[in-house]
């Protein structure tokens, strides 16, 4: 039997390596998109609750912004993870099960990913798996009530934060206490009610947020899910996603995890442990392969529910080693594969190293190289570009992605204000992302806001006066009254900045684009041969002046392209 001693040290030399490494390469675009969610903190956000920005946060406080720093959480959650898992398969099972599932579960190469990379998936895994350890403490101590109540209710409510899968336990929590007789009564105890009002409290910054924003989350969530559309069948986009899942998780690994649910669905119906750990697998696994009739979706949706599916396989084919000669063989050369594929995923170019010239269009791990590359010669573009025009220019880049990967390279921010990001995307009419949200170029500066920031710089006349006629702005009066306080602090602040040429005929919202008139760079890493629509209606004139090609060990890996788009004349808003 394989001892606990060989578990912690197996973990510690891994946990090590993966702080180690998650320094040493770039950051996936989805990184640095959350990264400038954590650079402005809010309580939800356009397709997820702030929990990955609160961590990033944090993190990078700690530990400074950096590939690591941002990262430094996830090898960390990774280690918790498994160590929950071997505490819940050593009170069901044994000794033995706790230590191969933890070695499973860090054999397949989704959670090594996930266990380098700091999105929301590593937080999401590490609640669900708390939160099924906890539950558990929960029902060992029933019909009392327990601590382990309310902190379920919090674990479950941490992880929505982070991701909205996670309040699936909630579902498999009722359906586990519904389908138990002997314990059905706890739906109607305080136990259970104390899970779902702490839980409830967890989610009320996701639910102002909405609020605020006319529920833009709920119809992002179902355009993901293929929600939107009309009822269709294509069995097609089954099979799909069905392969996705042999291929993240390693073939033989995945197809031991679904060999040992008909063992656990027989074993269910008169054992608990099973039936517990069913609970928490089938219903995610459910909802997710429904929808993929409809649209493929994406296979770390279903990654919480391989917890508990881990520990119910090693049950199964620890029970089948002691039946059937072959079933030991075939475990170890699951494990093996799925090692072996994981450290392949984590870094291809294992294979270039060995000889074999994988091209970076069939390489995920492509997207976690060239950015800075990328960013340093798009900077020194705009600089050669600038010298030309004799005027700065703001960026633009196709997606969030580019957008987001480019602005955290890039060593110049050069934000056009408070809470500008350093890169923008394509504006539109209704939110397709996060950026929508913040300060935009088609936005308007108001005066009121301008006056603020140029007060400390004024000497102590033109301050003392555009002060009093910036405080009479917030003096309620006759329409005419209000009207006479606008047109004196115009003046004022005329004075105090000729350079902003007011205008007597100013807008009723009181503010003007500093973008009018502006040329931009348009950066994209699509094959198209224009800007995006929006761009091409907003400016002037637009034209190519660079294909920027990044290479990397002699194989391309990225082309960006860059049109200068100038004379920006979006009308005031």
């Amino acid at each position: 039997m394989i001892s606990r001693r060989f578990l912690y040290l197996f973990l510690g030399v891994l946990t090590v390596l993966r702080l180690v490494y998650c320094g040493q390469v770039e950051l996936s675009p989805d990184e640095a998109y959350y990264f400038q969610w954590s650079e402005h903190l809010a309580p939800s956000y356009f397709s997820k609750g702030p929990g990955i920005a609160l961590t990033m946060w944090l993190s990078t406080h700690l530990f400074g912004v950096s590939e690591f720093g941002i990262r430094a959480f996830s090898p960390l959650l990774g280690l918790g993870t498994s160590l929950l898992i071997a505490w819940l398969a050593r009170r069901l099972y044994s000794e033995s099960v706790a230590v191969w599932a933890v070695v499973l579960i860090n054999c397949t190469p989704i959670f090594n990913v996930g266990s380098l990379l700091l999105t929301i998936d590593p937080l999401s895994i590490f609640f669900w798996a708390a939160a099924l350890a906890t539950f558990w403490r929960a029902l060992e101590e029933s019909p009392a009530f327990s601590r382990w109540w309310p902190l379920t209710g919090a674990l479950i409510g941490c992880g929505f934060l982070a991701k909205y899968t996670n309040a699936m336990q909630l579902l498999s929590i009722l359906l586990l206490l519904a389908l138990t007789p002997k314990y059905r009564r706890e739906l109607w105890r305080p136990g259970f009610a104390s899970l779902l009002a702490v839980f409830a409290l967890c989610t009320i910054p996701v639910f102002v947020w909405n609020a605020q924003h006319d529920w833009i989350t709920l119809r992002h969530l179902g355009e993901r899910g293929g929600l939107n559309g009309g009822p269709r069948f294509r069995p097609g986009e089954f099979f799909t996603y069905l392969g996705l899942h042999f291929g993240v998780y390693s073939p033989l690994i995945f197809g031991g995890l679904l060999f040992a649910l008909p063992w656990a669905w027989k074993k269910a119906r008169i054992h608990f442990k099973p039936r517990f750990l069913l609970a928490f697998t089938l219903p995610l696994f459910v909802l997710y392969f429904t929808l993929a009739l409809k649209q493929s979706g994406e296979p770390n949706w279903t990654a919480p529910a391989a917890i508990s599916l881990a520990i119910l396989a090693v049950a199964c084919w620890h029970e089948l080693a002691e039946e059937r000669k072959w079933a030991r063989p075939f475990a170890i050369a699951a494990l093996a594969l799925g090692a072996g594929s994981s450290f392949i995923t984590v870094d291809f170019d294992i294979l270039r190293r060995v000889g074999i010239p994988l091209s970076y269009d069939r390489d995920p791990s492509a997207r976690l190289r060239g950015w800075r590359s990328g960013a340093e010669q798009i900077e020194a573009l705009r600089k050669k570009y600038e010298a030309e025009q004799g005027r700065p220019v703001f960026l633009i880049a196709n997606n969030y992605g580019t957008a987001s990967s480019l602005a955290f390279y890039l060593r110049d921010k050069r934000r056009e204000g408070p809470g500008h990001p350093p890169v923008y995307c394509p504006m539109s009419a209704v939110p397709g992302n996060q950026f929508y949200f913040w300060p935009r170029y088609d936005g308007t500066t108001l005066y009121a806001d301008t006056a603020r920031t140029l007060l400390p710089t004024l000497d102590t006349a033109p301050r003392a006066k555009l002060a009093t006629a910036l405080a009479g702005l917030e003096v309620t009066g006759t329409p005419e009254e209000e009207m006479r306080r606008r047109r004196i602090f115009l003046m004022a602040l005329n004075d105090a900045a000729p350079q902003l040429a007011i205008d007597e005929n100013f807008t009723e919202a009181m503010g003007y684009s500093s973008f009018l008139g502006r040329s931009a760079l348009y950066i994209t890493d699509r094959p198209e041969g224009k800007p995006d629509s929006t761009l091409i209606r907003e400016f002037a004139h637009w034209e190519k002046i660079a294909d920027i090609a990044i290479t990397r060990r002699g194989l391309p890996l990225r082309q960006l392209r860059v049109f200068a788009c100038t004379d920006y004349r979006q009308p005031e808003l």
